[in-house]
């Protein structure tokens, strides 16, 4: 490292919103917070949380997320201040800008500026509006302080030849929708789906279905198989969980409008036997990495104001109601 590991500032930027919000890498978890530095500059679609409150989030292209143990974990986030900056192994970065309802450890390296709290509180109203009911994409550019902005998307090799076709094809696909809506999820979303997925021609179910298996198939399948190859998990063992986790659910989203993503699917399985475990690590490296952005997408797309009617009764309510 060039700078200490306290000290070092970041900027926060969403250009759509007109509001910057700088935070302090304060020591903590200093590989996690090292990986972060060395990726700046970089642009993501930024997320919000969903179920667990007031946190906002985005995916990360930093592949070393995955995998890169917490030294220091917060055992409950709910107990954090306002403005703590998260990095966790979802390949996300996370900051908590109010009250949080799930109970969960995660691993802190910075917190934002206080007098920058009330900007960050404004940034968060308007990202959950945008998320949950006008689908206006908001974007995120974190960059060092005082630094020039950009972006960049890692682009991994392997030795094997068709394993480095596939990694550079799926890096293009990564760059096509990291910043810009996936063709066949904006297709999906306006009720054009191919196969004729959907019982009755629904669509609200297929979508349900999409988000569904998108989001544990990059959180759970590639980064675990992330985490399997850099802890030492013997490659016969690899190869028979890649083959366990990815295809069913790849097949059944490939149907359901993701083609791509199945295309990509089969090509791995396909070079599988052939790979060592460098070659293995970049390949799924990279493969979660773009169905993490998939996933991004999803969540932005998904029509959450479709059950607008429902909302939550405390036990109270429900029995004054009965």
């Amino acid at each position: 490292m060039s700078e200490s590991l306290s000290g070092r500032h970041i900027e926060i930027d969403w250009p759509e919103l007109g509001i910057t919000v700088t935070a302090e890498l304060d020591g903590r978890n200093a590989e996690l917070a090292d990986a972060l530095w060395e990726a700046l500059p970089y642009r993501s679609l930024q997320g919000h949380a969903l179920v667990a409150g007031e946190h906002l989030y985005h995916v990360a292209p930093i592949p070393a997320l995955l995998h890169t143990p917490a030294e220091t974990k917060i055992p409950d986030r709910r107990d954090a201040p306002d403005g703590t900056v998260f990095l966790s192994a979802l390949q996300h970065l996370g900051i908590k800008y109010g009250t949080l309802t799930e109970p969960m450890p995660a691993a802190p390296v910075g917190r934002i500026r206080p007098e920058d709290l009330p900007a960050l509180l404004e940034a968060g109203r308007a990202v959950w509006d945008s998320v949950y009911t006008t689908k206006r994409p908001i974007l995120v550019e974190v960059r060092k302080a005082g630094a020039e902005g950009g972006h960049r998307i890692p682009h991994l090799t392997a030795a094997d030849a068709d394993a480095n076709r596939l990694i550079h094809d799926v890096h293009a696909e990564t760059e096509r929708i990291w910043l810009t809506e996936p063709v066949e999820l904006a297709e999906l979303h306006r009720g054009v789906i191919t196969s004729g997925a959907g019982s009755f021609d629904t669509v609200l179910p297929t979508l349900l279905f999409v988000n569904g298996e998108t989001r544990p198939l990059g959180y759970a399948s590639y980064g675990g198989l992330v985490r399997g190859a850099v802890q030492g998990m013997p490659m016969e063992s690899l190869r028979h969980m890649t083959r366990l986790l990815v295809g069913v659910p790849a097949e059944f989203l490939g149907y359901c409008g993701l083609e791509p993503l199945w295309a990509f699917t089969q090509r791995f399985l396909a070079c599988l036997d052939h790979l060592d475990r460098d070659d293995f690590l970049a390949v799924v490296s990279q493969i979660a990495l773009y169905v993490n952005t998939l996933g991004a997408w999803n969540l932005h797309l998904y029509p959450w104001d479709t059950g607008d009617h429902l909302r939550q009764q405390r036990p109270a309510e429900v029995g004054q109601g009965s």
